[in-house]
């Protein structure tokens, strides 16, 4: 692959990025996509919340200076079936297109739950038929490949919804989840690049591109928030790059590449789901027992958690890389970082304490779920913030 195109389609992303915000910011006040402030949202003045227009936005005049640049320039086109993968690029981009109108149309009507995982779903499995699947993984106990089957598809559909959900709900923080999301997609171009596999590396830089350009106008203080439309579309974006980053890639451990480049969302995910099943509660009931919540309880800024959070996911990152490069013994001290570290934030930040509590005192869920300020509602990320 030809670093001057990265680097150019790197530009270009974050450049188009920039340039479409002030227009997602004019469409979001003409639908009144606008997140007021509320007892429960850290902005203090009106936000507009359609930030996920720029950054589609972004992607696709990166992705169509990429394909002009192959029409004109002899660039290299990654989309001629470079990875092991037998992928429908149209029908890919289809389910792309789906899943950012989702997101769309909840910033402007708040979709209910329900059809708004339908409406993943249907974008998972579009993405899922056309060949982007998690098909098969290395034989950690012999030769050859342990292969799926028809289970691929169903496998491959709760994989990308499951993505699209972890940012959508890490983002309640200016910057937080197009930070994670840039740190996540640059360890997959990295791993991409050491693998040899280009349409990954060139769609992960693409993705890179957007976040960065974004977080111009997304650091704090924000002047616009993604909402659904971007945090479902970059979720969706990172669950697809990294099936083509592991795609029958030779060792089983490659998996843990995307895993641990997104395993702060992945725990601060896993862990509401059992913090709200532990106290009968629905897993989209919002509550204040984020990570980023116990941050700024500990006392920390904004800026100062998102930073703290960025950091977390860079070490877990770079630990899943050198996790997968190196062999044998030498990967235990990077295996012994990411435990220590998880455990020490766990633990630290009382990230369990709710679930314990309920444990050990069922009769005081209640009192306790009140206490951690839980309230109804359809998404953490719209009701917090974005």
């Amino acid at each position: 692959m030809n670093w001057v195109e990265c680097i150019a389609l790197l530009l270009v992303a974050v450049l188009a990025t920039v340039l479409l915000v002030p227009l997602a910011k004019r469409i979001a006040v003409k639908f009144d996509a606008i997140d007021y402030p509320a007892a429960r949202r850290v902005n203090m003045v009106p936000v507009p919340r359609m930030g996920g227009v720029a950054i589609f936005g972004g992607l696709v005049i990166a992705l169509a200076v990429l394909m002009a640049g192959d029409y004109f320039l002899g660039w290299t086109n990654p989309f001629v079936s470079q990875s092991d993968l037998s992928v429908n690029y149209l029908g890919m981009a289809l389910g792309v297109v789906v899943m950012f109108g989702v997101g769309v149309i909840d910033d402007i009507v708040d979709l209910k739950p329900k059809p708004k995982l339908l409406g993943q779903i249907i974008a998972a499995c579009i993405v899922a038929g056309s060949g982007v699947l998690l098909s098969s993984i290395h034989n950690p106990f012999g030769e050859g490949y342990i292969e799926f089957g028809w289970i691929a598809y169903p496998l491959t559909v709760f994989y990308l919804v499951a993505f699209a959900n972890i940012i959508n709900l890490i983002d309640g923080l200016d910057g937080l989840a197009a930070g994670i999301t840039a740190i996540s997609a640059m360890t997959i171009f990295v791993f991409s690049v050491l693998t040899n596999r280009v349409d990954a590396a060139f769609m992960s830089i693409a993705l890179f591109g957007v976040c960065v350009g974004f977080l111009r106008y997304n650091f704090h203080p924000a002047s616009i928030f993604m909402g659904d439309s971007g945090a479902l579309l970059l979720g969706f974006l990172l669950g697809i790059v990294s099936l083509f980053a592991v795609a029958r890639s030779a060792l089983f451990v490659s998996l843990l590449v995307p895993i641990l480049a997104a395993g702060v969302p992945i725990m601060d995910t896993a862990l509401a789901i059992f913090r709200r099943k532990r106290a009968h509660r629905p897993i989209d009931e919002a509550d204040r027992g984020h990570i980023h919540h116990r941050l700024l309880e500990a006392g920390f800024s904004q800026r100062a958690t998102v930073l703290i959070m960025w950091g977390w996911t860079a070490i877990l990152a770079i630990c899943a890389v050198f996790i997968t490069e190196l062999d044998g013994v030498a990967r235990i001290p990077f295996v012994v970082i990411v435990a220590v570290i998880t455990c020490y934030g766990v633990f630290k930040l009382r990230l369990l304490q709710p679930v314990l509590l309920h444990h050990y005192n069922p009769r005081g869920k209640r009192k306790q779920a009140s206490e951690d300020g839980a309230a109804p509602d359809n998404s953490d990320a719209t009701e917090e913030r974005s």
